[in-house]
């Protein structure tokens, strides 16, 4: 048992893959395809999380960020691909959750648990607001702006206008990666004064410890986006029997890749290092968006996959509330119970109204 507890981050995409191989003989039940592969998305934040305390900060939430939006579009794209004509709206869907969960259930959990620990917790304004400035442009030009364009109607952007998009959204996310991890590193790092997470001081990993991380690391992605493949039908039969909308398996492909990195940003939270937290939640959003819908872009437009980006009118009230109330939430460089409480109120109207549209 403790020979397993100390070495399932290696175990874990090694069965992952074993268990993929064995689905081909249709003897693996669902129940272990999702286990297995729950498995290797903990197992894939963890070695990001070595490699990324190899690289220090602000790389490491950045790496983290990139790590679980890989596996997010992993799992879009097999979606996608699988699904066809009939996922049209998967790509919103997912990324909109995402960013809901993020700005809404991540961030008012983290300030909530943190402010009744520590009363009150700072970060960095500059970082945040250049976090929060990055966001509102990328949500509102891929998934309100299409609703509004002319040269095909709503909720779809045009060949050229999509190819357009994808560009300029991508070149925004570059640019607040070279501003958070080179010119401006230093917005983004943690108040020296108030970490508490002893963590944070161990020694690094050693070179040959890194590297084999990292390739255990593309191992667990490669082994997450081949079981949600083999999941997908399972899932979508779930949601449909269950009579549910649609949307909810964005949710749940949305929740399944954040549920680790939430919980390292709630841990960050807990330590009173709400900076951690910011960066990995509005990281995690900004690489969501900014390397996931270039991404089914460039798959639409290959593969002549439809996709559909533009919220309904009740996602779009929402999706502009949640920016009005995170910018000024996160405004002062100070949070208190009360805000926590507001962002987490939203998200659960957000998700009763997914369930009960």
């Amino acid at each position: 048992m403790a020979f397993w507890q100390k070495h399932w981050t290696t175990a874990a995409p090694i069965v992952a893959w074993l268990t993929y191989l064995a689905s081909f003989s249709g003897v693996v039940p669902t129940l272990v395809l999702a286990a297995t592969l729950i498995a290797s998305v903990l197992a894939a934040v963890h070695h990001a999380e070595l490699v990324a305390h190899r690289v220090g900060e602000p790389f490491g939430t950045f790496l983290l960020a990139v790590a679980v939006t890989v596996i997010e579009l992993g799992l879009i794209v097999t979606l996608m691909s699988a699904g066809g004509e009939s996922a049209t709206t998967l790509a919103r869907d997912t990324v909109f959750a995402a960013v809901m969960i993020i700005l809404n259930g991540l961030v008012g959990v983290c300030i909530l648990i943190g402010a009744l620990r520590h009363k009150e917790q700072v970060f960095q304004q500059v970082g945040v607001s250049a976090s929060l400035a990055t966001i509102c442009a990328l949500t509102v030009l891929t998934l309100v702006l299409p609703n509004f364009t002319l040269s095909e109607a709503g909720p779809v952007y045009s060949t050229s206008q999509l190819a357009f998009v994808a560009v300029v959204s991508f070149l925004l996310y570059a640019t607040f990666v070279g501003v958070q991890t080179v010119r401006h590193r230093d917005y983004f790092l943690p108040d020296k004064a108030v970490v508490a997470d002893q963590e944070i001081h161990a020694a690094p990993p050693s070179n040959a410890r890194t590297a084999a991380s990292g390739m255990l690391l593309v191992l667990c992605l490669g082994a997450v986006v081949l079981l949600a493949k083999t999941l997908a039908p399972a899932i979508e039969g779930a949601v449909s029997a269950a009579g549910a909308p649609r949307a909810i398996v964005g949710v749940i492909i949305a929740a399944l890749v954040l549920l680790p990195e939430g919980v390292a940003a709630l841990r960050a939270a807990l330590a009173n290092r709400l900076q951690t937290s910011l960066n990995l939640g509005l990281g995690s959003a900004l690489a969501t968006i900014g390397l996931t819908i270039p991404a089914v872009a460039a798959l639409s437009l290959l593969m002549g996959l439809p996709i559909a980006l533009g919220l309904d009118t009740k996602s779009v009230v929402l999706l502009l509330l949640t920016l009005i109330v995170s910018t000024l939430t996160l405004g002062t460089g100070r949070t208190t119970v009360l805000q926590g409480a507001v962002h987490l109120v939203i998200f659960a109207v957000y998700l009763f109204t997914t369930i009960v549209p």
